[in-house]
């Protein structure tokens, strides 16, 4: 096979130590060299300093978790680094180990055979890891949120379902007064304020119910950590803001679009790096910014008359599809043998006359160019004409009591019936012989 660079390293990243393979060519044919060194900055350093020493053009690495970023930020300064999908290489034949792992990413890179992940510059990765940060923030005020509503409904307190919200103003009053000990509902409607006063009423059955101080002691326990919440997601979005400067105009045209807001605009430049000719396609853009529509239906009516396979959710899915394989081209997947809807009739006449049979339904030792003949009704006595057949399976027996060998019963002969006549089984091999066996 073709080598198409040279001088590359494969690496194979752990958590406390990263297993380096280089190979360069030598006199006698390819050469390689394998080393290992610990994840620390000044083990990293030497790294790099032994990878220039020899020369490599390109290093290439598995995204295993958040490991590979020490060892992929050191070398990208220096030299090309490529970050691969462990689902575009497969796997070494044997017993997996660091070295021969390193070894392979290796040998795929130096003839071209693996594609690069998207990796943003340094600047997108900082903003990057405001935003996701940001997420985390709103994720852990609305479980906290859930947390406050469980407890208020395991003291018969229907606060939430009078307010719109937990957090408005009307009801963290009415909530810090029942942790001060009031516990009269009247006295807690009336603490509602703007809108929230046309419904006194109602509050006032809401509010009644066995508020204790086992809930007192959570409420307030639960309130302030939402109150942390708040005050670090209103220091982030300064910081998300002023990160977000260099990008001005991007968010600007970014809001005109249906849906899109500030935040929804940061988001999509910290992902994307806002910088589209890193990606091929729109399908390959809403795929990387998980927008994509998936390849499984959950619900709804299937337009194709049955449940596809699974082989073939991603052909009908072109952005799944390119998202899985990395190509712009589409690829047909394997599909499973399915049997057709109706059996194309067999013309001509003679035995074979009858239903065409699918691959599917022939025996394994039936004749190739020969179907089963389906059985006439004139051959069929009229007795027998509408009796089901015998239930498929082995028949069951009787248990033995003893150790000796078991007799053979005599069964009386199948060619003809009880009112001695030929049989439907006789007259079809009479009809139909079978073909002579070589």
């Amino acid at each position: 096979m073709e080598i198409m660079y040279d001088r590359v390293a494969g690496l194979d990243v752990g958590k406390a130590s990263v297993t380096v393979c280089v190979r360069t060519p030598g006199r006698r044919g390819r050469h390689s060299e394998t080393r290992t060194f610990k994840t620390t900055t000044g083990s990293l350093q030497v790294m790099r300093d032994w990878l220039l020493e020899c020369g490599v053009q390109i290093a290439a690495m598995e995204s295993t978790s958040t490991y590979w970023k020490p060892p992929f930020y050191c070398l990208e300064e220096v030299m090309e680094t490529w970050l691969l999908n462990a689902a575009h290489m497969k796997a070494v034949p044997g017993r997996k180990t660091d070295v021969r792992d390193a070894e392979w990413i290796a040998q795929l890179l130096e003839h071209g055979l693996l594609t690069p992940s998207f990796v943003p510059p340094p600047d997108i990765r900082r903003l990057r890891l405001l935003t996701r940060y940001r997420v985390q923030l709103q994720g852990d005020r609305t479980r906290e949120m859930v947390r406050l509503e469980l407890m208020l409904e395991d003291a018969s307190i229907k606060l939430s379902s009078v307010a719109s919200k937990l957090t408005t103003v009307s009801a963290r009053a009415m909530l810090a007064a029942m942790i001060d000990g009031q516990n009269d509902p009247k006295a807690l409607a009336d603490l509602a304020k703007g809108r929230m006063r046309s419904k006194i009423p109602d509050l006032e059955q809401a509010l009644d119910g066995h508020f204790d101080a086992g809930h007192a002691l959570l409420a307030r326990s639960i309130l302030h950590r939402i109150d942390q919440i708040q005050t670090a997601l209103a220091e982030l979005d300064e910081v998300i803001d002023l990160a977000c400067e260099p990008w001005t105009h991007q968010i600007e045209l970014l809001q005109t679009i249906p849906g899109f807001g500030p935040k929804v605009a940061q988001v999509f430049i910290a992902e994307t790096g806002g910088n589209m000719t890193r990606f091929h396609s729109a399908a390959n853009l809403a795929a990387w910014a998980g927008s994509g529509a998936g390849g499984l239906r959950v619900s709804g009516p299937i337009p194709f008359g049955r449940e596809p396979a699974r082989g073939q959710v991603a052909v009908r899915d072109p952005g799944r599809s390119r998202r899985i394989r990395g190509q712009d081209a589409r690829q047909e997947l394997p599909r499973r043998t399915t049997r057709p809807h109706r059996a194309t009739p067999r013309h001509g006449t003679g035995p074979g006359r009858g239903r065409a049979l699918h691959d599917c339904d022939r025996l394994p030792h039936a004749h190739p160019r020969r179907a089963l003949p389906r059985p006439r009704s004139e051959l069929v006595p009229p007795q027998e004409r509408g009796t089901p057949h015998p239930p498929a399976g082995r028949p069951t027996r009787t248990p033995r009591t003893h150790r000796g060998p078991r007799r053979r019963q005599l069964t009386p002969p199948r060619d003809k019936t009880p009112d001695n006549r030929p049989s439907s089984t006789t007259l079809l091999r009479r009809q139909c012989p079978l073909p002579p066996t070589r």
